[in-house]
């Protein structure tokens, strides 16, 4: 995918002087006082901040966070919290500007936070006069926000088509490549896992990867629905019988391209879903009709690790087990280690994807961690995200 990058400008001495609005993601959780519980994405942001203070630009940044209703300002929709905790990252004051649509004083080599842009009247829906209005507080857009690629808005698409120069910071450059290395130019074999307790909810990510991998790891309440598209029983597993002919013509699909759907031989089974309830594994073939599947089973996590190792290239997305519940949580732990340890390229993605990740201490062991929950859903779709598609257009001039 051919963008123009933030590191490029600078490296050709185009950012010097400038005024750089960046678009970051800065949404991150509070408690109920407004105190910032995880700062992942505050940290994820400083590197395009050093990048175009340190070339000697003057610096605007913005970001959404929680969902305000637009022209409404209520305190706990600030992001105060926010420019101090980047300022004590920085090592220097953030100063906060609310009212910024109209004009920002910033001077090169000084950083200002313009409050939360989704207050600004017309945001979401990416309207055009607020588009143009902040592509003229800049000589230089940086968007630098993934999980906010799969939405076309005023800070997301508009100000990238009306700024005079529109790029991707290294956050979102990462991932443009990490998603390229994965999807469009993989080594093989590619083995995608995907987990979750709806096929209806991620059917279009199924079908899209079936017609690209060498393997289709399902997992959770998906891998109940596939059990029974292969014609074994589940007992009163949580699944979706409306959706078993769209199962098996995923598996159909697959299996004409030479490629496969491994269906576990062994389940881990409960009578309620607690985390005190007994586990029991069981063969595939002997789920009783009071069972409830809540993992896969060792014979079965055995054989997707060692298929895992073989791999060259690995997209994860969803745990395949209760992994919350340490009684069942095994599959997902076997899994998710066989691919932190295999040498293939991995890219991983979603919320619950990196609760276990970090649930393991995994996450210096995973080729790239996607910091979009939606977007890299969208990815997975075969999706062109419109971040993605309105900068491509931009650096063909």
């Amino acid at each position: 995918m051919n963008v123009l990058r933030l590191a490029d400008l600078v490296a050709q001495g185009r950012v010097a002087g400038k005024r750089v609005f960046i678009r970051a993601d800065l949404n991150v959780p509070q408690d109920d006082e407004g105190r910032i519980t995880e700062d992942t994405r505050i940290r994820a942001s400083v590197p395009a901040i050093r990048l175009a203070l340190d070339a000697g630009a003057a610096v605007m940044v913005t970001s959404h966070l929680g969902r305000p209703t637009e022209g409404e300002f209520k305190p706990e929709d600030s992001l105060a919290p926010v420019a101090d905790r980047l300022g004590e990252l920085l090592g220097r004051q953030v100063p906060l500007r609310d009212g910024w649509v109209d004009g920002v004083e910033v001077e090169p080599g000084q950083v200002v936070l313009l409050e939360n842009c989704r207050l600004n009247k017309g945001e979401k829906k990416n309207n055009e006069a607020l588009s143009r209005k902040m592509a003229a507080l800049c000589d230089i857009f940086v968007h630098d926000a993934f999980g906010t690629a799969h939405r076309a808005e005023a800070t997301t698409y508009g100000i990238a088509q009306f700024a005079p120069i529109a790029c991707a910071g290294p956050l979102l450059a990462a991932e443009i490549d990490a998603i390229t290395q994965a999807l469009a130019n993989p080594k093989r074999p590619l083995l995608a896992v995907v987990g979750g307790s709806k096929v209806s909810t991620k059917l279009s990510i199924l079908q899209s990867l079936a017609s690209k991998v060498d393997g289709l790891v399902v997992g959770g309440g998906i891998a109940n629905t596939f059990l029974l598209a292969a014609g074994l029983p589940i007992g009163k597993s949580l699944a979706e019988h409306e959706m078993v002919d769209e199962a098996r013509a995923v598996i159909a699909a697959m299996k004409a391209r030479g490629a496969e759907v491994p269906i576990p031989t062994d389940v881990v089974t409960a009578k309620s879903f607690a985390a005190d309830a007994k586990a029991t594994v069981k063969a595939a073939a002997d789920v009783a009709a009071d069972d409830l599947i809540l993992d896969i089973g060792p014979e079965t996590a055995a054989l997707l690790a060692k298929k895992l190792m073989a791999a060259g290239t690995i997209v994860w997305n969803g745990p395949v087990g209760v992994f919350e519940f340490d009684a069942f949580a095994h599959g997902t732990e076997t899994v998710a280690r066989a691919i932190a340890a295999s040498p293939a390229f991995s890219i991983a993605g979603g919320g619950d994807t990196l609760a276990a990740i970090a649930k393991y201490k995994l996450d210096r062991d995973i080729g790239y961690i996607s910091t979009g929950g939606g977007a890299f859903l969208e990815v997975l779709e075969g999706k062109t995200l419109p971040a993605f598609e309105i900068l491509s257009r931009r650096a063909q001039g």
